[in-house]
């Protein structure tokens, strides 16, 4: 590990001496790239530092102990020696938690895709329900939400609902949301107070930048037509609805939800990128799934991930067996407690198997 750090350190002041150079600053795409590679770099260093200053630290208090000619300064070296000590052992585990491998797609936007599953009706008014809780978890969080594509139907629910959510972080923040969601209640409709269960599936998607991604437009199928919403309302008399399909893969992309032909087609696009990304990541990272279950889950969009119990007032999440019973703060966008416990079983998974 710290044969590790030392490389890191190393680069590190390779990396402030480069940034400062003129040359480079001429070059903005190069200054920019350094400067990401820097700041990737500067807690686990600064941790190092740290660590290095506190070994310092215990080396002196050890050597005033052993020469033991000053009775009070032995006692105080004593005792600064026992708070060195501890030091190290908190500093040496937050520097195991900064050498895990990140996430490259951590600090990127999310567009999110949330499907009716089983359950008809009662489905669609859940998955509307969900759109509404991630749009609350992102205003809480201060970032911005944009619909793509919103397919209703007429009792106020969705059949399918895409939106992107911008704001740095917000993929590491709600990646572990993909999956299926599960809902027990009683429906508004049923007479005999029956408790049904009805699912929705959750699709988080980090935004692909177009490095990571080259689509060919001899690969793309792109049809126009006119948008139309629930009961007939908001028919477009004009053709500005897009619905892009990837050949290759055969993923399809509509939106319908701006006026204009073309900004349709950007966010179609944008979505499109995003999902081919995806696609071919996924495909990348069978091997390595099969071999290793994730704690909090695969990721896989047909695994059961959460029941929402209303009833009982409770949210549970089988990947980490954790239940909240404050049903009505977690649907008004109050996730942070459930996320931040599935980035702690993902982390200490990590360090359990050494990665």
């Amino acid at each position: 590990m710290f044969e590790k750090l030392e490389g890191m350190k190393k680069r590190f002041d390779e990396l402030t001496a480069k940034i400062s150079d003129p040359a480079v600053l001429a070059d903005t795409a190069a200054w920019q790239k350094l400067v990401k590679e820097r700041s990737a770099l500067e807690e686990p260093v600064s941790l190092y530092d740290e660590y290095a200053a506190n070994e310092a630290t215990i080396a002196e208090c050890r050597e005033i102990i052993d020469d033991g000619s000053d009775k009070e300064m032995a006692a105080l070296a004593k005792e600064e020696l026992g708070a060195a000590v501890k030091k190290r052992e908190e500093l040496t585990e937050n520097l195991k938690i900064a050498l895990l491998p990140k996430d490259p797609d951590d600090d990127k936007n999310v567009i999110i895709e949330i499907r009716a599953g089983a359950g008809g009706d009662e489905a669609g008014l859940f998955g509307a329900e969900l759109v509404r809780m991630y749009e609350r978890f992102a205003e809480r969080c201060r970032w911005k939400v944009k619909e793509i594509d919103v397919n209703a139907n007429d009792l106020g629910g969705i059949k399918e609902a895409v939106f992107m959510i911008t704001g740095h972080g917000a993929y590491s923040r709600l990646k572990y949301e993909s999956g299926v969601h599960r809902v027990q209640r009683v429906p508004e409709t049923e007479s005999q107070g029956r408790i049904h269960t009805s699912t929705v599936t959750v699709a988080v998607l980090p935004e692909a930048e177009d490095v990571e991604v080259e689509i060919f437009e001899k690969d793309l199928k792109i049809d126009a037509y006119r948008a139309g919403g629930a009961g007939g309302q908001y028919v477009n008399k004009t053709e500005s609805a897009i619905r892009i399909t990837h050949l290759p893969t055969g993923i399809v992309v509509t939106c319908q939800d701006e006026k204009s032909q073309g900004k349709n087609k950007e966010s179609a696009m944008k979505v499109l990128k995003s999902r081919v990304y995806d696609y071919y990541r996924t495909q990348q990272e069978k091997e390595y799934a099969s071999s290793r279950k994730m704690l909090v889950g695969t990721g896989d969009r047909s695994e059961r991930i959460r029941t929402y119990n209303f009833p009982q007032g409770r949210v549970t999440d089988h990947r980490i067996g954790l239940t909240l019973y404050s049903l009505d703060a977690f649907l008004d966008g109050d996730l942070f407690e459930m996320l931040d416990a599935l980035a702690l079983a993902n982390r200490n998974e990590l360090l359990s198997s050494g990665e």
